[in-house]
């Protein structure tokens, strides 16, 4: 799954089950493939249990769905997990520089206007963050 692949509104359980259908697999066959019990697989694709953050039980299940470790899709399988849990993820709660820019993209996300000198010292900083 590319970036332009994903939908907009994506969920943990919604990027678990596309990727388990995608190869092939039944619900029932996955969980007995990889131990898993298919009650808290199906809780887990239909967002009624949120996923664990144990970066252990997370590995295992991108293992499980043949998710490369460090790809896109890694690292998007787990930032779903950090949504569904409401929390952000660990390199992002770490770094302070990171951290300075949310209140602007809360803001914003919640449709104040920023102007152009905010928009672009936000860019500015986005760009040093990213080591641009």
């Amino acid at each position: 799954m590319t970036e332009s692949q994903v939908p907009a509104a994506l969920t943990f359980g919604d990027f678990f089950r596309t990727r388990r259908v995608g190869l092939g697999l039944t619900l029932r066959t996955f969980s007995e493939r990889f131990g898993y019990d298919p009650g808290n697989i199906s809780r887990l694709e239909r967002n009624i249990l949120s996923p664990s953050l144990n970066d252990e039980k997370l590995a295992g299940y991108a293992i499980a769905l043949q998710i490369k470790k460090d790809s896109e899709e890694w690292v998007l399988f787990h930032d779903l997990a950090h949504m569904a849990k409401g929390s952000l993820p660990k390199d992002i709660s770490k770094n302070p520089q990171i951290l300075s820019v949310l209140p602007a993209f809360y803001r914003t996300a919640r449709g104040e206007k920023l102007d152009k000198n905010k928009i672009k010292a936000l860019i500015r900083l986005l760009n040093k963050v990213n080591g641009k």
